[in-house]
Formats: C-alpha cells, structure tokens, sequence
C-alpha cells in the first residue's frame, strides 16, 4: 500500500487524455486556415480510398449535469431543433462540394450534449440527409450517446431504420446521493428499459459510461452500481476517472474539493470496479475500457486493430473524420480543425457559406512522429520509438523520464521498444506524457487538463 500511495502522490498530476496530439491547448492556429483545411480534406479523402468517418455534435440538454465538462446548451425550447439540423445540413452540404464523388461513410457518432433530446423525426432528417449523399459499407458503425431519460422506443427504432446498430448510456452512478449532487437523477428501471428496447429491435453493441471519482462516491457506490451493471450485462463498458476541470465547466462549482475522493481513494474505486468487472466475464481494453469477448471492440483491441480518437476508443482506422455541429472536432491525421463553440457564432459562419472554424492546427513531421507512439501506448500497450527521428535533447527526456517509470514499474524497456505493465496501464497517461514534445515545452499546464487518477 505504501509503495501504491507513493506512486499516486508521484503520478496524479494533470496530465491530456490524449485523444489527439498535440492536445488542444498546444495547437497553433496559425499554421492552419480555411484552404489549407480544405486541401487536408481532398488530399486524406484520396489517400483513404474516398472513405471518412463523421462525428456529429448535438448539444442540447434539458437539464445540467453538474459533473459534465461538455460543450452543451440547456434549454427546454425545442423549437431549436429545427435550426440546428439545417445548419449541420448545410455544413455537410460544404464539404460535399470538395468530394468529386459520392465518400464512403464508414462510421457516424452522434454525440452531445443530448442527442436525443432532437425527436426521432429531426434525428432521421438529419442522417438521412447525410447518408443519401454517401456510400454506407454492410460493416459501418453508427452509433449515438443516450439518456435514459430523455429516450424514448420511437428514437431507437428511427435510429436503427437510419443504419444504427450501437447505443452508449451514460449511468455515470446510480447511488441516489451521488446521482443528486450530479444532478442526474436516473433509476435503474428506466436504464434497463432502454437496454431492453435496443436488444429487442436487434442493436448489437451497448455500452455503458459509469465515472469514478465523482463527488461523495466511495467504493461501496462502486460495488452498489456495478453490481446493478451486471445485471444489464452490456457488451461494453467505459469506466472513465471524474475530470475536474471547474475553470473550464462552471457546472462543477456545485461542490468543492473537499466533497472530491482522494487519490488513493479513487485508486481503490476503479481497482474494486475492474475487479468486479472482470470477474464478470468483461476483459479490460486500453485505458479505460471492458468489453466482453463477443464485442468487436474487444476483438478490435486482441488483434491489435483498436484506434483512439476523439471519440474515443474505436474498431475503425480511418485517418479523416469529418466533425459536423457546434464545437465539433475534425481530424485529417496531419491537421486538426475545431468549430465554433457558441451555437449562434457556429450558425452564423454556415449561413454565410463558410466553415465554421474557431482554431486548428497543421501537423508537422515531428507531431506525426510522437502522434503515432502515443496512439500505439494507448491502444496496443507498447511502441518502439523511432529514435532517428527524434530531437536529440528531447530524446534524452524521454529516455530518463522512461527508466525512472520503469523503477516504478510503470514501463520495461527493451532498447528503443517501450511495453506497458499491468500497474503501468493506470498510469497511461503519464508514460504518453513523456513523449508529449509540445506540453514539457511548457512550464505551466496546471490550469489545462484533469488528474491522471
């Protein structure tokens, strides 16, 4: 236990998640314009065979949850919807008219906010629109983030008549107490409701959201809902650690840090959560995630085929993804762009026949060097690094950073080749952190990212 207390007082420092490189805040917007990101779109489109995957972004919510650090707008007034799905539309329609010929959508994430706080109607109009423009291969993945409590039987079915084939419930907690001071207040009936709903119109992937580390959580709340989970028995789960980011998402000023669980008491969290998961049959995959055997998740991660992005954990390897909606995300691999973040800024630019971009920034050589070793820890466990390639000062970092992980038994290291051990697997972000070339350029990113525990 001491040795396990020093670690966590060692390594719970702030630290990126790490579904880009460079992170966010070390982008440099100057590098990219409107025409450069264009030419990144037709040049990737070609290089992928014409295929793409597209993320939606639909921020709507009728009620805040205080836990959430997402870009979202809390309105009851779903006279916006309409609006909202022209402009997505309309957004789309612009990068239509850089493609010479119908893309291949292999993969549509339609997250929030609340998707489906859009009725099934709007939420039909709006795929269909997209998917009637494009190629959708037999083995797509089309999948959409729920609340229970605002997802009704229609939603599922239009969904799944639209080609949706895999929903994600967040449950976050279901502990009375926890689910008050995150406002989210959502029974284990109408959870399972939902699951019930989406096996018998024939769904073929659930996955669950569960947070630990939230406001007066304990491990007994973690024993309590999960075992309530293995009584859904999803195909996946993502048991994510709480980011508390309060200068980012005003919606946390709701408690303090004294109501927050230590580190070590996280640490006891998730290893009581993956205990009781894995003794349930689940496998642990990447960071953060257990599927079981029959999801293609697992299969994706087993055969080293798991990709990481800004949606996360995923089976596909496309290298352009398309983001569509109001502080959307969209990647090229050797260029990033992200739309405006306010609803009317981002309706603005679209009406006025111009992509909507906030900031970006243009990969160089090095980026793409650390981009793919970061990418291989956190999908694959291991990297050799490209030692040629790198800057010599910076390697000698790495290198000193990676043997005082490997006396901590984070990391072995053979030569240039880096594997992460099982207690090392906790402690993922901080080994991709010592490749993170643009973040140790820094001295001061306290104020940027969440704990790594």
């Amino acid at each position: 236990m001491d040795t396990i207390l020093s670690l966590l007082s060692k390594y719970d420092k702030p630290i990126p998640r790490y579904t880009s490189y460079p992170t966010v805040p070390y982008w440099q917007p100057e590098t990219i314009d409107d025409a450069k990101w264009k030419n990144a779109v037709v040049n990737r489109l070609a290089s992928e065979s014409n295929e793409l995957c597209i993320y939606i972004h639909l921020p709507y919510c009728e009620s805040l949850c205080t836990f959430c650090a997402c870009n979202k707008r809390i309105t009851k007034n779903h006279s916006v919807e309409d609006k909202y799905i022209d402009t997505v539309l309309h957004e789309w329609k612009i990068y239509r008219e850089l493609m010479t010929e119908k893309p291949i959508i292999r993969e549509i994430h339609l997250g929030g906010g609340t998707p489906t706080f859009f009725s099934p109607a709007n939420l039909s109009r709006l795929i269909t629109g997209i998917t009637n423009t494009g190629i959708i291969p037999d083995d797509h993945e089309f999948s959409i983030e729920v609340h229970p409590n605002y997802t009704r039987k229609e939603h599922l079915e239009a969904l799944y008549k639209a080609g949706f084939t895999r929903i994600s419930l967040g449950v976050q907690d279901f502990d009375p107490h926890v689910q008050y001071i995150i406002n989210r207040i959502q029974s284990f009936a109408k959870t399972k409701e939902v699951i019930d709903w989406a096996r018998a119109i024939a769904y073929n992937s659930i996955n669950i959201d569960l947070v630990y580390g939230l406001p007066k959580q304990t491990v007994e709340h973690i024993e309590f809902t999960i075992s309530q989970i293995n009584q859904l028995m999803p195909d996946r789960i993502a048991f994510y650690s709480y980011a508390h980011v309060p200068w980012k998402s005003k919606g946390q000023r709701r408690y303090t840090e004294e109501d927050l669980p230590a580190a070590e008491q996280k640490w006891a969290m998730y290893n009581k959560g993956r205990e009781l998961l894995m003794g349930n049959g689940f496998k642990a995959i990447g960071m953060d995630h257990f599927a079981l055997q029959n999801d293609k998740l697992w299969q994706a991660a087993s055969q080293g085929k798991m990709h990481r992005n800004f949606m996360g954990y995923t089976t596909t390897q496309n290298k352009l993804i398309i983001g569509l909606g109001a502080s959307s995300i969209s990647d090229s691999w050797n260029a990033f762009i992200q739309n405006e973040k306010e609803v009317e800024a981002y309706i603005e630019k679209i009406e006025k026949g111009e992509l909507p971009i906030i900031t970006g920034h243009l990969n160089d050589e090095e980026d793409l060097v650390y981009r793919k070793h970061i990418l291989d820890l956190m999908c694959k466990g291991n990297t050799t690094l490209d030692v040629e390639k790198m800057d010599g000062a910076f390697l000698n970092s790495v290198q000193e950073k990676l043997q005082l992980m490997q006396g901590d038994g984070l990391v072995k290291l053979e030569g240039s080749s880096i594997a992460v051990t099982e207690q090392g697997n906790t402690f993922i972000r901080n080994i991709c952190s010592a490749l993170d070339a643009r973040m140790w350029k820094k001295s001061n990113f306290e104020k940027m990212f969440s704990k790594a525990i």
